[in-house]
């Protein structure tokens, strides 16, 4: 980020749905919308012109989809494509396209947004996306991520074979579940602080890069198994 600013680029074909996510956080302090697009080629030239630290990007759009708009950002982002960094990707999606979101989480999406969420969520993702952390409403959490376990769990390991330690275990239980830090502070009674520390080292532990993919770990080796957890 430049002076603190966080930098972001829009895409989505629908016009309205651009010019609603751009009025609601251009009116935030400390972001700054740099550029629009309505397709998927012209984001990925705005993001490698303009270097954004967070795209918000649609899956379904015209030239190039939002999957290959992810694919190419993370990987640009990973320190494996052009200028060797990339902005952190959400993605914008609605309720009927799991697989989409499923394929995009896979390609190194940061985080995952409803179109219809608030302007308060619209606006906490973004921040959250800007420092290398993940938000994603508890609603598509436990819907997209909760399909990963169909069918039972695919790599059969569980926590204490990864090294997880009981209170880390229960933490990425939360964390599957939707629960933000400050959720998962009040209910286990730890600091804002030592949760982020337990959350560090499960990501090391396993090898995750975000939160979102420590509740894909999570759904996928059976850590958790309902929404009741």
């Amino acid at each position: 980020m430049t002076d603190e600013t966080i930098d972001v680029v829009i895409a989505d074909d629908q016009e309205l749905v651009r010019a609603g996510f751009e009025m609601i956080l251009d009116a935030q302090p400390g972001i700054r919308v740099a550029g629009v697009a309505g397709d998927g080629v012209e984001c990925v030239e705005l993001a490698r012109r303009l270097r954004p630290d967070v795209v918000l990007v649609d899956i379904r759009m015209p030239r190039l989809d939002g999957l290959e708009v992810t694919r190419i950002l993370a990987g640009e982002r990973d320190g494996g494509g052009e200028g060797g960094s990339g902005p952190n990707v959400v993605v914008i999606t609605t309720f009927d396209q799991d697989d989409y979101v499923r394929d995009a989480l896979r390609y190194g999406a940061c985080g995952f947004l409803l179109k219809d969420a608030s302007p308060a969520l619209l606006v906490e993702a973004v921040r959250a996306a800007a420092r290398g952390d993940a938000l994603v409403s508890p609603a598509v959490t436990v819907r997209l991520l909760g399909e990963l376990q169909r069918g039972g769990p695919r790599s059969g390991r569980d926590a204490e074979a990864a090294g997880l330690s009981v209170r880390e275990t229960e933490i990425m239980r939360l964390v599957a579940v939707g629960r933000t830090n400050q959720e998962i502070s009040e209910k286990l009674f730890l600091s804002l602080s030592s949760v982020k520390t337990y959350l560090a080292r499960i990501q090391t532990k396993i090898g995750a890069r975000n939160r979102v993919e420590v509740a894909a770990w999570a759904w996928e080796n059976g850590v958790v198994t309902s929404r009741s957890e």
